[in-house]
């Protein structure tokens, strides 16, 4: 009897030896395999469990989905809504490791780089890419005038907002996320360097800044002359001159890779058609860097009311008191771009 007792307890603790050890093997062995074709696992918002056991093993994440599964249910990990966003995998973890990592371990951010796109949904298309809003619900947002008016921008004035510049952002980030950020990011860049105080003296706002830099934005790409030529366009608003800004045809007629404005374009009746209205358009033709922003904001304080590329290739541009001394530039201009062969 004493016999089959201890035969009995002998198949009981193998039994026991091999159910632990397998449940140690689900648990601590790895499951995470040596290579991946990617480190990055993208969770999106509204996953659920079944959900993302299917995308683990569909991208390869883990070599075995039975042992992932039980390990999820005994640490409590199984649920209707996971938690979303991106996260870097190491290879080689087990399964807890992995468990614990996409419960609360620290997300992988993203870097959005903004540059110089135009309108609005160049930046929502750009952004979407990176971030899981989709390009629609940005573009969207960035024109609904109830939603822009509660922080006091509009359509026409929204692309003043984003200073070109490398931000760091959580994946899974919806549109207004992707807003409210990018209003702080903004509202940092102004309280730098007395940018507000400067604004001020200029009797300007901050957006009618932007818009004045976006036009020094595309008249040229030299940063040491960006000074001078908001100098102009400032000598010309405090005379009340017509601000004739050829980019802002460009603008107004949506004609991108236009490389020269025609009598045509100008006579385009557009509130951005600097040609036919006195002011600033009302808003930014484009995105401004923060060398045509500060240009703006630190102007050369000279009299010239005139300006025309060199037409020599320098990319630099001949500036004028006077007509006539515009019309010289002007025919030197020509010559050179004669002699270049350009014309």
């Amino acid at each position: 009897m004493l016999k089959k007792i201890l035969l009995g307890l002998l198949i009981v603790a193998i039994i026991a030896g091999i159910y632990g050890y397998s449940a140690y093997k689900d648990v601590f062995a790895p499951n995470v395999p040596e290579k991946l074709e990617s480190p990055f696992l993208y969770i999106s918002t509204g996953t659920n469990f079944d959900n993302l056991l299917e995308q683990l093993k569909d991208q390869n994440f883990i070599k075995d989905a039975t042992s992932f599964h039980w390990t999820a249910k005994q640490m409590s990990f199984v649920k209707p809504e996971m938690r979303a966003g991106r996260f870097k995998i190491q290879p080689n973890w087990n399964n807890r490791q992995l468990i614990n990592h996409l419960r609360g371990g620290k997300q992988a951010t993203v870097n959005v780089v903004l540059t110089n796109e135009r309108l609005p949904e160049d930046i929502a298309g750009k952004v979407s890419k990176i971030i899981e809003a989709d390009s629609t619900a940005i573009d969207q947002l960035l024109r609904n005038e109830e939603f822009l008016s509660k922080h006091n921008y509009s359509p026409e004035t929204v692309m003043s907002v984003f200073i070109p510049n490398t931000y760091e952002f959580y994946w899974n980030r919806n549109a207004e996320d992707f807003f409210n950020k990018m209003l702080k990011e903004h509202d940092k860049f102004w309280a730098k360097n007395d940018r507000l105080d400067k604004a001020k003296r200029l009797n300007m706002t901050p957006q009618e800044v932007y818009t004045l830099a976006s036009i020094v934005e595309r008249e040229t790409n030299q940063n040491d002359e960006k000074a001078s030529i908001a100098g102009v366009y400032l000598n010309r608003l405090e005379k009340g001159m017509l601000l004739q800004a050829d980019p802002t045809v460009v603008f107004a007629v949506k004609q991108f890779d236009l490389r020269r404005v025609l009598n045509k374009h100008l006579e385009y009746d557009s509130p951005y058609n600097t040609y036919m209205y006195t002011g600033l358009p009302p808003g930014p033709i484009s995105m401004a860097e923060i060398s045509s922003i500060d240009a703006v904001l630190n102007y050369d304080d000279h009299e010239y009311i005139f300006f025309c590329s060199k037409g020599d290739g320098s990319g630099y541009h001949a500036f004028a008191k006077t007509l006539a001394g515009h019309n010289a530039n002007a025919a030197r201009y020509r010559r050179n771009l004669k002699a270049r062969g350009k014309r």
